[in-house]
C-alpha cells in the first residue's frame, strides 16, 4: 500500500509517501514540503498547492491517502487559513480518485507514539525509527505528513482485522 500523508498549511503543507512492503516493514519513498509565497494572494496561493500537490500525487501514484484534520486554533485567521489549504488538498486527492482518511493531531500521535498527548519531538523520533531514517525529517512539516501516513497504515492494518 502507498500512502500520501500531507499536514495542510496555507504557508507551508507537509506531504510523505510512505509504502507498506510484503512483509509488513514500512518504508519512506519521498517527503517535503510545498511552500507558498507569503506576499502572493491567497486564491494564488491555493492554486498553487493544489498543482504541486498533483504534480506530486502524478509521479508517485499512491494508492491511498490521509488528511490532518484541522485542530482548535486560537488564531481564527490561521484556522481558517488552514482550513481552505486542506479543502484543497482533499479536493485533489478526491479529483484524481485517491480515498481519503482524516486523522486528528491527537490520533497521529496516538498511533505513532502510543500517547496521544506526545511532543512533536518525540512524534519525530518515532517516524526516524519507524521509518528506518538516518535522520529526523525535516522540516517539521514534512515529518509530520509521513506521521499521519504512518497512523493510515496503523489505523488501516486495525479495521482489516475484524473485517
Amino acid at each position: 500500500m502507498l500512502v500520501i500523508g500531507i499536514d495542510p498549511g496555507i504557508a507551508i503543507t507537509g506531504y510523505g509517501i510512505i509504502n507498506e512492503e510484503a512483509d509488513g516493514e514500512i518504508i519512506a519513498v519521498t517527503f517535503g514540503t510545498i511552500i507558498t509565497p507569503s506576499g502572493s494572494p491567497l486564491s494564488a496561493r491555493l492554486l498553487m498547492l493544489h498543482g504541486e500537490l498533483k504534480e506530486i500525487i502524478s509521479k508517485f501514484n499512491p494508492t491511498t491517502a490521509a488528511v490532518e484534520k484541522l485542530f482548535f486554533q486560537k488564531n481564527i485567521k490561521t484556522a481558517i487559513n488552514v482550513g481552505q489549504a486542506r479543502g484543497v488538498a482533499i479536493l485533489t486527492l478526491a479529483e484524481v480518485k485517491l480515498e481519503v482518511a482524516e486523522y486528528t493531531p491527537t490520533e497521529v500521535k496516538q498511533a505513532v507514539v502510543g500517547y496521544g498527548a506526545a511532543e512533536k519531538t518525540q512524534v519525530q523520533a518515532m517516524i526516524k525509527n519507524i521509518l528506518k531514517l538516518e535522520e529526523i525529517p525535516r522540516p517539521d512539516d514534512a515529518a509530520d505528513a509521513l506521521a499521519v501516513a504512518v497512523c493510515h497504515i496503523h489505523s488501516y492494518r486495525i479495521n482489516n482485522l475484524f473485517e
